[in-house]
């Protein structure tokens, strides 16, 4: 018998749903061991438990913690995400969220604002990603931005560094993304969706990443300025891993040590290989203020990480592209 049957109808309280998502959170155990595999077969003489994690507040709490505001006014606030910082509370990050740090900061006001879960949130960058973000204060502020995300009426850049060098030098990569047809965890660059597709297919959402080549070194990497058209689930990572040119430092779509790397002198291509994160900074974010109308445009380094890992290779991010040092 399967574990994830086996558990649910010897415990009794747990539909089979709910004991299958616990056990791949890994909160199974065979003799004291524990296991993932809901389809796992049971055996005979083994201890099988389950421990289901505390139960979280229905609503994110409030959390103090250190903010880098760039803007703020009634309707909303303006910020520069450090990399680490989930934005929103989930499985496996209940609190130390962004959500939690902005009900600490903003008070009552924000509660509710697009939903109790996600208070404030229009969009959000991957926990690991860099960069500025805009937050609603005001309901009115957030069906305004989240109106303006979704016709793509704004601007927004990256700085990614990736390994190799793109071809051409600028471009648009226009490819739908969906789930990864094994690995659900990951996205992948599937069909399009379509209507009248076969039921359960894999079918993605219609995605377009805009690049330029900013420097390059040694032939070996390069650093790239990136604008979503799209704003698909790690849209940027995917478009330029299926490109051939993933992030550095990427966790999830870098499966294995770049060719590339070879150009580099070694101690550029130990640094790069270490970088323990995906090398990509949201630098500037554009767009009209909800209410007012006006226009703003705000912009952002990337982080120490970041610029010591370019600065190791001989380039500034903030300078213009023929300002920047390439590798011989």
């Amino acid at each position: 018998m399967r574990l994830d049957r086996f558990l649910a109808e010897r415990i009794g309280g747990l539909s089979r749903s709910r004991v299958k998502a616990l056990i791949e959170q890994g909160h199974a155990s065979r003799d004291g061991v524990v296991v993932t595999e809901p389809s796992h077969g049971v055996r005979a003489g083994a201890l099988y438990a389950i421990s289901p994690p505390s139960p979280v507040p229905a609503k994110p709490e409030a959390q103090a913690m250190d903010l880098d505001i760039l803007y703020e006014d009634r309707d909303l606030i303006v910020l520069d995400k450090p990399a680490g910082l989930v934005v929103h509370p989930a499985p496996g990050n209940a609190d130390g969220t962004l959500v939690n740090a902005l009900l600490a900061h903003a008070g009552e006001e924000l509660e509710g604002i697009g939903g109790e879960k996600r208070p404030g949130i229009v969009h959000r960058l991957d926990k690991d990603t860099s960069g500025i973000m805009v937050v609603a204060k005001t309901q009115p502020a957030h069906q305004a931005l989240s109106e303006a995300f979704a016709a793509r009426d704004l601007d927004r850049e990256y700085l990614a560094l990736v390994w190799g060098v793109p071809n051409p030098a600028k471009d648009e990569i226009e490819a739908a993304i969906g789930r990864h047809a094994t690995d659900r965890k990951r996205m992948a660059v599937v069909e399009p969706r379509s209507r009248g597709g076969a039921a359960g297919a894999t079918s993605g959402k219609h995605a377009i990443t805009r690049y330029s080549t900013e420097t390059t070194w040694f032939g070996a990497t390069a650093l790239l300025r990136c604008k979503l058209m799209t704003g698909r689930t790690h849209q940027i990572r995917v478009h330029l891993a299926h490109r051939g040119h993933p992030l550095v430092g990427d966790p999830v779509y870098l499966r294995r040590t770049p060719a590339a790397s070879k150009a580099l002198p070694e101690e550029l291509r130990e640094s790069l290989l270490a970088f323990p994160r995906q090398a990509l900074h949201a630098t500037s974010l554009a767009f009209r203020h909800p209410v007012t109308g006006a226009a703003l445009t705000f912009r952002s380094d990337p982080p120490k990480d970041m610029q010591d890992l370019l600065a190791q290779l001989g380039g500034n991010p903030t300078s213009n592209a023929a300002d920047l040092i390439k590798g011989q």
